[in-house]
């Protein structure tokens, strides 16, 4: 097809929109410069569509009819903007007239479908006219632009085309948009006329909805290629007409006007001379095009399927997935079939973020323009009853709510407000924010037992006559095949789930397959989005410090003490040590005053994440202390951490956050440290997960991160801000390698072990009944009492099953250590993969539930294993010498390397490694050894204990067995240095050659690699 010029380029976008996308060709003469319109369209579609209105107001005006409607749709159009009036209508002369016709929901009304139908969508080539924006002679530029397509005459969209067969590309559109397109004039004022702009070649497309000359903030709107930005080759079309011949199609274009695009109103409060003033900024939201198609993809499925499904979304974090879930759950409320059937007549929304919360009430009123369509669960659990039970279109609620239900009900009843919730043939959609394994325990099992009620009692009528357990009553019969049920798939109910990060459980349960034949339903990659800069890289510049100390035994005796739990002693007692926190304090203020403070045009902020509540405590004292004693009067921190703390080190002494931070509530927190007051926020187990500050600039580690806590964690840098450039990590606990290994899996697909083998469950089954600590009679005597028609058990009834598990606990304290660690694993498998299989899988097996709920008890009533208990060194111990060092300084790369797949829940019961008692001292020296600086093996054996090292760590080994020999020596690279440097001391010379001289080094890396290769893998090929 000709595309040599910009000129064909656009005549082809034309044609495409005009023969198969439902537009019509206007010509440049028809655009009124002065109203910013196309006022014949607007005049035209009036008086077709509204012929009664229109005749009234010619009653009135006569031969000014014309003129005056669109006198007062300028007016409505700068009051009120162009989203408003097309969604709502304008007044002229008291009467309402409207500008566009939105699809309804269903074909119900023959009379709506036929008012869509009268819609006119224009496109426009070439629309010129007289800018704000002056030439250097002083004279008023003439603007044109290549594509405007127009709403009944109200102008929408603008596209600038550009070709790199003629040198140019979208990047030089974005330019135009920048330099040469000027705010001020009508059709680019923001709200006012067009609401979005695109600049386009044949490769990529660029949006955005606010002209603001160099400061315009362009989005990418590509599909993305090979889960990175850009977009696939297309056999005989270009890569970019997606835009045309989809997204901007006349229904689609219609569809995104009435369902997505709207208007974001976020207000933050500013301490001036005078007072506080709130700054008020308006953001107009169009979708990203993973946005649309997600939820297009999702509802299309919905829509031809029915209820029954579970779908994964899974997009990266700083994604825009609060406005996904907005726009889904409206359209779902409102998604009716191919037979005009309601699809769902309920959504139900299960997050914990309060910002969620308001935000789908705001974008959700834009669309419906009235109250009652969302209700917020903010109260109690009978808030949440009389919701559901009076059918509120959208729900947003807490998912521990749901196991209270019956008990609200109870409640209203004994108030006299009874209820009922009937779910006989409804159908539920539950979207969940943020799903991980804590959405598939036994409250989820609450959530769906109470929105299929009915139809799980019908099932239970029909079962109860198979059911041959004649030890149990038909009412605990009933109970028991309720439990069960309560745990499956239900038919009626269809789960979205919305995450970054999903563990092997929530790839399990939400199981809807993609494009791929597998799940996630829908992606967007990490990767896309750093690439297509919605995010920013968190690892691109990371800076690891390793401290080297040296511990002394001060005990007079030579205590024997359990070698894990030692170690992890004194680990803790080093990460509290005063000298260490003082050290890794100095390093954190000077690094922020000299390189974060000026970032983001001096509002950038940092973020401590400390290992505990006690050490945020004592890291912000320290903080505190060290700025004041230094005169650093404008960094300021707050502290974030739950309940209360005592400091054994400062007299017992009570901290608490509030109290910490001068009185500031904790509610108040966040939008404290958005002002210039803080720069700060030190955090233990809070505000790592969720929280969105994109002037969050500077992650300060102090934490053993892994797995998905560190890419939740470290993603808290991701988002975008104006003037942010770049993020820094400095990482005083962990190394590149888990780092990369807890990033890997989400940069690009995310890969998973197979399920265990369902049998599995019977051949432990059989295993715990051999071991003779309990018999199926103890089982089926605890059912019997457990799953009596009853919703809360007598004191008497109480008593009975305690005797029966303390029986249990009694011949399992017979048992030696070793066999009490292995019984209790098996039961703890059988539990874990019980929960988990019984979600995935329709057992029809009542002997294993009954088991299910007669282990979940007996582990709660066993002996806490000898190894829980905690060992204290503090005082037998004390710091000979300590140094902090930095090790790496640079980015740790994803686009290298195999991920390692997640795990799911394990078939097996081991016992646990009985922990080996040693001397103290020899602990101390083993630790110092690690740590420390003194080895002093001779230079000749320097790369044999490099080599020998590497072959003994764990998760060098694993790379080498888990990856080819390229992506193995691509992984050692990266933990090569610490190798070295282990064996630094005493090999100077060497070390110094290996460091210092590039090729020595490159070749002493492909030598070690291919060794440690060859020997680790011996046997396993």
């Amino acid at each position: 097809m000709p595309a040599h010029t910009e000129h064909d380029f656009e005549t082809a976008i034309e044609a495409g929109l005009i023969d198969h996308g439902g537009y019509e060709k206007r010509d440049p003469s028809a655009y009124d410069e002065s109203l910013a319109l196309f006022p014949d369209d607007a005049i035209v579609f009036i008086q077709a569509s509204q012929p009664k209105r229109w005749e009234q107001l010619r009653t009135l005006l006569a031969d000014k009819t014309a003129a005056t409607v669109l006198d007062s749709l300028s007016k409505e159009l700068a009051l009120k903007g162009s989203l408003h009036v097309l969604r709502h209508g304008f007044k002229c002369y008291g009467k309402l007239l409207r500008l566009a016709y939105f699809q309804p929901n269903s074909r119900m009304n023959p009379e709506s479908a036929a008012r869509y139908r009268q819609n006119r969508l224009t496109v426009t080539r070439q629309v010129a006219f007289t800018s704000a924006l002056k030439r250097p002679d002083g004279k008023h530029r003439r603007c044109i632009i290549d594509v405007t397509l127009a709403v009944n005459g109200l102008p929408v969209v603008t596209a600038e085309l550009k070709n790199p067969q003629t040198g140019q590309r979208a990047t030089d559109a974005i330019k135009q948009y920048e330099r040469e397109r000027d705010p001020r004039d009508l059709l680019f004022e923001f709200k006012k006329r067009a609401l979005v702009h695109f600049a386009v070649d044949p490769d990529e497309v660029w949006m955005t909805t606010r002209l603001n000359g160099d400061e315009t903030f362009f989005l990418p709107f590509n599909r993305g290629v090979n889960h990175g930005a850009g977009n696939p080759p297309v056999a005989g079309n270009w890569k970019t007409h997606y835009l045309w011949d989809e997204v901007l199609q006349a229904d689609s274009l219609m569809d995104i006007l009435q369902r997505f695009i709207h208007l974001e109103v976020t207000e933050r409060k500013v301490p001036k001379d005078r007072g506080i003033q709130t700054v008020r900024k308006e953001t107009m939201i169009f979708p990203r095009y993973h946005q649309l198609d997600a939820v297009r993809q999702l509802v299309g499925h919905a829509q031809a399927n029915g209820s029954g499904h579970n779908y994964l979304v899974q997009h990266s974090a700083g994604s825009g997935k609060s406005n996904s879930i907005a726009w889904l759950a409206h359209r779902l409320a409102s998604l009716h079939d191919a037979a005009d059937a309601k699809v769902f007549h309920s959504v139900v929304v299960v997050t914990d973020r309060r910002v969620l919360d308001a935000q789908l009430q705001d974008t959700i009123y834009q669309f419906e323009h009235k109250t009652g369509v969302v209700e917020k669960i903010d109260e109690d659990t009978q808030q949440l009853a009389r919701a559901l039970s009076q059918g509120t279109p959208i729900v947003i609620t807490t998912i521990q709510k749901f196991p209270f239900i019956s008990q609200a009900i109870e409640k209203l009843d004994e108030k006299g407000e009874g209820l009922q919730i009937d779910t006989t043939n409804k159908r539920f959609a539950v979207i969940v924010d943020e799903a991980h394994s804590s959405q598939s325990g036994e409250t989820a099992g609450a959530l769906r037992g109470m929105l299929n009620k009915d139809g799980i009692e019908s099932s239970i009528a029909a079962q109860l006559s198979d059911e041959e357990d004649d030890a149990l009553s038909d009412a605990a019969k009933a109970n028991l095949l309720r439990d069960a049920a309560q745990r499956k798939r239900q038919p009626n109910l269809s789960f979205f789930a919305f995450t970054a990060t999903p563990k092997f459980k929530t790839k399990a349960l939400f199981d809807e397959p993609g494009p791929d034949g597998t799940p996630p339903f829908h992606e967007y990659s990490m990767r896309q989005a750093i690439e297509e800069r919605f995010i920013m890289d968190v690892l691109a510049n990371y800076t690891t410090y390793k401290r080297f100390y040296g511990l002394v035994k001060q005990a007079e005796a030579d205590p024997e003490v359990p070698r894990k739990k030692a170690a992890k002693a004194l680990a803790r007692y080093m990460d509290l040590h005063p000298v260490n926190i003082d050290q890794i304090v100095s390093v954190i203020v000077e690094h922020f005053r000299l390189n974060v403070m000026h970032e983001i045009g001096g509002k950038a902020r940092a973020m401590v994440v400390t290992g505990s509540r006690l050490a945020a405590v004592k890291y912000k004292k320290a903080f505190d202390k060290y700025v004041k004693d230094h005169g650093y009067t404008a960094i300021r921190s707050l502290v974030a951490f739950s309940g209360t703390v005592e400091d054994p080190d400062d007299g017992g002494a009570s901290y608490t956050e509030v109290a910490m931070n001068d009185g500031l509530p904790e509610r108040e927190l966040p939008e404290a440290f958005e002002r210039d007051d803080y720069r700060v926020l030190l955090v233990a187990d809070k505000y790592q997960t969720g929280f969105d500050q994109p002037l969050l600039q500077t992650m300060y580690v102090v934490k053993r991160l892994a797995g998905v806590q560190a890419v939740q964690t470290l993603s808290r840098l991701n988002r975008m801000a104006s003037g942010k450039a770049r993020t820094f990590v400095l990482d005083f606990v962990n190394d590149e390698a888990d780092i990369y290994q807890a990033f890997k899996p989400y940069y690009e697909t995310t890969p998973v072990e197979e399920n265990a083998d369902p049998q599995r469950l019977n051949e432990l089954q059989h295993e715990l009944i051999q071991q003779a600590v309990f018999s199926p009679d103890d089982v089926m005597a605890f059912a019997a009492i457990w799953y009596q028609p009853k919703r809360e058990h007598s004191g008497r009834e109480h008593r009975e099953m305690a005797g029966i598990l303390d029986n249990v606990v009694a011949r399992f304290g017979a048992l030696d250590e070793e066999e009490q660690s292995r019984f209790r694993g098996q039961l703890t498998a059988f539990r874990n993969l019980y929960s988990f299989l019984s979600q995935i899988i329709p057992y029809q097996d009542s002997e294993l539930e009954k088991l299910y709920t007669f282990v979940r008890h007996v582990l709660t009533k066993l002996p806490r294993p000898d190894d829980d208990t905690p060992v204290t060194l503090e005082g037998d111990v004390a710091l000979r010498y300590y140094r902090m060092q930095q090790m790496t300084d640079g980015s740790i790369g994803l686009k290298e390397g195999e991920a390692y797949p997640l795990k799911g829940p394990t078939d097996v019961g081991t016992a646990g490694v009985k922990d080996e008692a040693v001397p103290l001292s020899t602990l101390v020296e083993r630790l110092n050894e690690r740590f420390g600086t003194d080895f002093t093996e001779a230079d000749q054996y320097f790369f044999d204990q490099i080599r020998a090292s590497a072959e003994q760590d764990e998760k060098i080994s694993e790379a080498a067995k888990a990856n080819t020999f390229p992506n193995f020596k691509s992984y050692l690279t990266r933990v090569m240095d610490e190798l070295f440097i282990q064996r630094m001391e005493g090999n100077e010379e060497i070390f110094s050659r290996v460091m210092s001289d590039p090729d020595f080094r490159s070749t002493a890396q492909e030598h070690l690699a291919a060794e440690i290769f060859k020997r680790v893998r011996h046997g396993y090929d």
